[in-house]
């Protein structure tokens, strides 16, 4: 199957399918998997020239990452599993074995939450200030994220409501237009009317996957810079969640084909839960930090000049004697 895409005024024709190997009747290797790979080793070529300034000891990291990655994946299918409602006819469909589709429908949030409990038990067991590596893993986790979402380009997935502004539209997405019109406010339309409509108002889809892609480069960027400044071990993995959490939050509310708890978007409360927890967090202990330093300051100038004075009046005795 192969897309015929617009984005931005920009014509692409898309094959999910980037090659197929000569195995069995044929081994089919995705996009999808290719860019979350190539995010994952942009992630360890960073990590490879910033270790040190986090203090790490890279051969314990990578044990912790090497566990890491695979725990992290299948959490993202469960977490998918659980708030999509997929039905599971057997325990192969969890991993898309004989369904034809591989090893689809990940949960972003699923795959970081498991990928921070799973460090956090790896740190402990590796002897490994998990604080230190969850702020150099937060700075990959946006490369990952920042390039992974152009999986969802490829497969035509993670878009919003209809817009007239510079969008995207394809035969994939008119496919779930017609199918799910009430996501749209074209409820009651026939499939016909709803090609109709789209094309005389000349409408298109946002294209949610370039936000958050955009968004996770950019704070890459800016928390890279902050990240060399930080004032506490942990203190880039706050920052994570919190730029993450609010962008996150605010893309959720254009989706459309959001996972849902009742009527609410689950990525969109937890979004907004991070980011406020976090940057509560980030104020505290600075804050904190800051008390400790004026006490500091206060407790070793009485002390000079306790010693000053000291000095002083054994330099006077001694003038006296001579």
């Amino acid at each position: 199957m192969t897309y015929d895409v617009t984005i931005f005024g920009i014509d692409i024709t898309l094959n999910p399918v980037a090659f197929t190997l000569p195995i069995g009747e044929g081994w089919k290797i995705y996009w999808y998997g290719i860019l979350i790979a190539l995010g994952v080793l942009g992630a360890f070529i960073y990590a490879h020239f910033n270790y040190k300034r986090f203090n790490l000891d890279m051969d314990r990291a990578l044990d912790v990452v090497l566990v890491t990655i695979p725990v992290a994946i299948l959490c993202a299918r469960a977490y998918y599993v659980i708030f999509d409602g997929e039905k599971l006819e057997s325990f192969g469909d969890f991993f898309g074995l004989g369904n034809g589709q591989g090893f689809s429908g990940l949960g972003i949030y699923g795959g970081v939450i498991g990928a921070f409990v799973t460090g956090f038990i790896m740190c402990k067991i590796r002897k490994v200030k998990f604080t230190d590596m969850f702020d150099i893993a937060s700075l990959g986790f946006l490369i990952g994220q920042g390039v992974g979402r152009w999986g969802n380009f490829v497969n035509q997935e993670a878009f919003g409501g209809l817009t007239k502004g510079p969008g995207m539209m394809s035969n994939e997405v008119l496919r779930y237009i017609v199918s799910y019109p009430e996501n749209f406010g074209l409820e009651g339309k026939s499939a016909y009317e709803i090609s109709e409509y789209i094309t005389a108002n000349n409408l298109s889809v946002h294209p949610c996957f370039f936000y958050e892609s955009l968004w996770c480069l950019t704070g890459f960027v800016l928390i890279h810079f902050l990240s060399k400044k930080r004032k506490f071990s942990g203190e880039v993995f706050l920052m994570y969640l919190a730029w993450y959490g609010f962008g996150r939050a605010i893309i959720e509310t254009l989706r459309t084909d959001s996972l849902m708890i009742g009527p609410f978007k689950v990525s969109l409360l937890l979004g907004i839960l991070l980011c406020v927890a976090s940057l509560t967090a980030i104020i505290v202990i600075r804050k904190k930090l800051k008390e400790k330093d004026v006490v500091y300051e206060s407790v070793f100038s009485e002390e000079s000049e306790i010693i000053e004075e000291t000095l002083t009046e054994e330099v006077e005795d001694n003038v006296q004697a001579d």
